[in-house]
């Protein structure tokens, strides 16, 4: 098979393009603080569009471990040193040949992944040492909710009676 090398370089500046936005937005997510400093979990997952063609991904900060997928990503932030750690990248399914040793799209991490979603998927899905407790998670998201409230009816608009 005959390779072209325009082709290729385009498909490799294009994985290139795609870890720079997946900093990115990770990078967006921690500067926010959406959990103040504790860690917490960066979980990116496809979705289809309301047209029912295209789909989008949600990057979704949250507290507890959400169970593997494919087309997913998970990461785990770290605000006070401003790291993050990736959990898994699963790729579609149909995706997943891409993966391989030596292709141009060859990446340990992803070929790591799709080797523990199919051996030992609850390798992957079980709680890292750092994690907080279930308690604290609660108490947290409670504390996130209370928060919310109080900022919904400060913010409401009071107009004068006529």
């Amino acid at each position: 098979m005959e390779i072209n090398k325009l082709d290729a370089h385009d498909r490799l500046g294009h994985v290139k393009k795609q870890s720079d936005g997946i900093s990115g937005y990770c990078q967006k997510i921690i500067e926010s603080q959406p959990f103040g400093m504790h860690p917490f979990y960066i979980f990116a997952h496809a979705r289809t569009t309301d047209d029912g063609l295209n789909k989008r991904l949600i990057w979704q900060p949250r507290l507890s471990k959400p169970k593997a997928q494919t087309n997913s990503m998970l990461f785990k932030a770290y605000p006070e040193n401003n790291t993050v750690k990736v959990i898994w990248i699963i790729p579609a399914e149909e995706l997943w040949e891409q993966y391989e040793k030596g292709l141009l799209t060859e990446s340990k991490i992803v070929k790591e992944s799709i080797e523990r979603y199919k051996s030992n998927k609850s390798f992957l899905e079980q709680k890292e040492h750092d994690d907080l407790s279930d308690v604290a998670i609660d108490s947290i998201y409670r504390s996130i909710a209370r928060e919310a409230r109080t900022k919904k009816k400060t913010n409401k608009l009071v107009f004068p009676h006529s």
